[in-house]
């Protein structure tokens, strides 16, 4: 089934703005107005693992899954050698919510950065469900080092911008200053350059000067999502409220201030269980993307 979205009108980014519950938690600082010089982005397979990789989830045992309040998720088809999405290494960037795909499986992408629970690390390490993040740089900088066990699963860390605005309200200058020194210390921190981007809130994703900016930045893609997560269930955009083959995601790194009480252990516990009740499994985004050539 191809649904690779380019583009969304403006009904459908007012349902993004209001299902994405995406926010810095601090409010977006004003941005510098002159942008850095542009990082050169890594292909996908430098950015996670190498090569495409195992679906290590499928050795968990039934007692791990127990002790995470989560049930076992279907067995997860090996990566496809032939990727899918393929980005380009100039041009137009597309624009994407989901990937073409006949299999059963389903990428999680994580926001921002804001809660940084040991615990959730620990839930990644002894489960291994792939996660793709997209971090901001004013709400990582405290703790870079978070992340970095994260990483070393095999998780790759994207460009969520410096300061989390609205994107189409900053000048072309300021929304590449965003981008563009997102990447920079993303870059250096992570020692890999992102290759995707998500505008916050999913503002402005298809407009020109987005695009110019993430073009000379470095990332090749900005990738949407198709569901989001709240703290006990998923926002839909489509009518059925039912997951499909390649649907992305979103999360935060949240915690109980901003989910009722509930850990992000506790948060991400339920999204793996309604995964699970539709019998999907969990792919890792950078398996079903090849990297920019030509």
């Amino acid at each position: 089934m191809q649904r690779v979205r380019v583009g969304y009108g403006a009904g459908a980014l007012a349902v993004l703005l209001a299902a994405s519950g995406c926010s810095s938690g601090s409010g977006p600082a004003d941005p510098p107005a002159v942008p850095a010089a542009p990082v050169a982005a890594a292909s996908p397979a430098a950015s996670a693992s190498g090569a495409p990789s195992a679906p290590a989830q499928d050795a968990v045992g039934e007692a791990t899954w127990a002790k995470w309040g989560v049930k076992p998720l279907p067995k997860a088809p090996a990566p496809p050698a032939d990727r899918p999405v393929k980005l380009t290494k100039s041009g137009p960037v597309p624009v994407f919510s989901d990937v073409p795909t006949g299999d059963k499986v389903v990428f999680i992408t994580i926001d921002d950065g804001a809660e940084k629970d040991p615990e959730f690390v620990a839930m990644l390490t002894e489960l291994k469900v792939p996660i793709t993040m997209f971090l901001t740089k004013d709400i990582v900088k405290n703790d870079y080092a978070y992340f970095k066990p994260l990483q070393a699963l095999g998780n790759s860390i994207q460009n969520h911008t410096v300061s989390h605005p609205v994107m189409s309200k900053l000048p072309a200058a300021q929304q590449k200053a965003q981008i563009c020194d997102d990447q920079a210390a993303l870059t250096e921190q992570y020692g890999t350059a992102p290759y995707l981007f998500r505008p916050p809130y999913g503002d402005g994703a298809n407009t020109a000067a987005l695009n110019t900016a993430v073009q000379e930045c470095g990332p090749r893609a900005v990738v949407l999502w198709r569901e989001s997560m709240q703290i006990h269930d998923m926002q839909y955009q489509a009518a059925d409220k039912k997951l499909r083959n390649g649907d992305i995601i979103l999360a935060h790194f949240r915690g109980p201030s901003e989910l009722k009480g509930e850990t992000m252990t506790r948060m991400f516990a339920e999204l793996l269980n309604r995964i699970q009740e539709q019998g999907f499994s969990v792919a890792r985004l950078d398996d079903y993307v090849a990297g920019p050539t030509g």
